[in-house]
Parts: C-alpha cells; structure tokens; sequence
C-alpha cells in the first residue's frame, strides 16, 4: 500500500472518536439502543468474500448521490464527508437524521477498493439513517444510485461489531482487488456519559451494475 493510502486510514480511524458524539443529549439515550449484529453474521474466518456470492467488475469512480438497503428501510440521499480541522473524518449533519455520507477523498462505491459510508445511528430526537445497520443479513442488498446514472449492487458479506479500543483498521479500511463497501455507525455499549462505546461495520462487495 502507498503512503497515501496508509495516511488515508490513519485519518479515517477518526470515524471512532465521533460515536460519543453522535447521540449524548435528551433522556432518549437509554431507550433508544439501537440493534446489535450477533455473532451468527460476522465472518467465518478471515475478511472477503460470501462463499458463492457473485463479484461483479469495478465500474470507472463517480459520486453517490442514494443509498437505499430495502431490509432495513434506508432510502436515504448521500453527502460527501471531508477531513475535519483535527484530521479526523467529519460527520453527516446530525440534525438531518435521513442521511448518509462518503469519504470522497476515497473510493466511490463501485468503484475499485474499499469506499467507506458513514451514517448516524440516531440524535436526540431518536432513530437515524443507520440505527438498524446492527440488524442487517448476510447477503442483504446494498444499492447506491451514482452521479453516472448507473446504480451499484452489493451484497453484505458479514455485520460485526468493535469496541473503540480495538477497533481494526487494517480489517475495515484495508485495500481489495474488487470492488467493496463498508457501511458504518455508531454501535457496542453506550453510557450517558460518553455515547456509543463502539462501531458496527457492515461488510459488502459489488455483485451486480444496472
């Protein structure tokens, strides 16, 4: 891997830090746990592709503009998400609770690598975007609408869940051959005090172009 890529992920594990900040207001903390993948859909064995599952070819990089997950009701627009003043990743505005953002100084979806997608679990008010990301299936459909008028399908490989502490880098924003996503939010334990102590991550590889 390049230097660039390596400076790229040590940027990204910023995404970490924000959980505590993504829901620390209102009395809707304790009432709102948002669901957790169980060990059932993480990987078997090491990181890739569902045995079976079709890979389909990169397409040339465009910018999302929709994301939508049928099985867990997410039909949201898309942002892109810059480095923030500190290095870390910034956020999707809380306030807006029905959208996702890219990393768009990384790979699109669809295109060759691994593109990141970052969404709130929930604010104040309650659910957001990615509250039930925990709850999403080995081979569930991922489908994002690109600048390009063309539409990438994935498919989910594995949903699992870290604590901040050991939160795997090299697992999450490593390099692929094809073409992967990775959906995130804020996940694990959660205290008044600090917010989520940790994050889901779903794991997903492009299977189909329409």
């Amino acid at each position: 891997m390049n230097g660039t890529a390596l400076q790229a992920r040590a940027w990204l594990a910023g995404i970490v830090a924000l959980c505590g900040l993504w829901l620390v207001e209102g009395g809707a903390a304790a009432r709102l746990a948002a669901p957790q993948p169980s060990t059932g859909e993480a990987f078997a064995a090491g990181p890739g592709v569902r045995p079976g599952a079709p890979v389909a070819s990169p397409l040339r990089p465009s910018a999302p503009v929709r994301i939508r997950v049928p099985d867990i009701g997410v039909d949201a627009p898309m942002t892109g998400l810059r480095l923030g003043a500190d290095g870390s990743l910034d956020a999707p505005p809380a306030e807006r609770r029905n959208l996702a953002g890219w990393y768009e100084d990384g790979t699109p979806p669809g295109a060759r690598g691994t593109a990141i997608v970052a969404g709130h679990v929930d604010n104040a008010d309650g659910p957001s975007v990615f509250y039930s990301l925990g709850s999403l299936k080995k081979g569930a459909r991922i489908e994002i609408d690109r600048g390009d008028h063309r539409t990438a399908v994935f498919s989910v490989d594995a949903v699992e869940v870290y604590d901040n502490d050991r939160f795997p880098d090299e697992r999450v924003y490593g390099p692929t051959a094809h073409a992967s996503l990775r959906l995130i939010t804020c996940g694990g334990g959660f205290t008044r005090e600090t917010g989520y102590l940790g994050n889901v991550v779903a794991f997903a590889h492009l299977t189909e172009v329409r």
